[in-house]
């Protein structure tokens, strides 16, 4: 397995080490279980984090124009009632 800066064509370049100091415990927690999930250390798992908050992949208009087509074609046929909309859209905002 190459390690995470080899995976993104990052080669040649010498990675720096961070210490993290005052974790609070909910996020050691949830960083723990989620390189679990992943079967990677705990260490990789911060680095995943890290560089999917600040590094995150770009997507070509072309790619999103696609997306937007896949998704009105499973759509295609189906009829939405205007209270089921609005209930969606209020949903989650309480």
């Amino acid at each position: 397995m190459k390690p995470i800066w080899l995976q993104n064509g990052l080669e040649g370049v010498v990675p720096t080490t961070l210490t993290l100091k005052n974790i609070p415990d909910q996020v050691y927690e949830r960083l723990k279980a989620a390189a679990a999930e992943h079967r990677r250390s705990l260490n990789n798992e911060a680095i995943v984090c890290i560089q999917s908050a600040l590094m995150p992949p770009k997507v070509s208009p072309a790619e999103h124009l696609e997306r937007a087509r896949q998704i009105r074609a499973e759509l295609e046929g189906l009829q939405f009632r205007a209270e089921d909309i609005d209930a969606a859209k209020r949903q989650g905002r309480a």
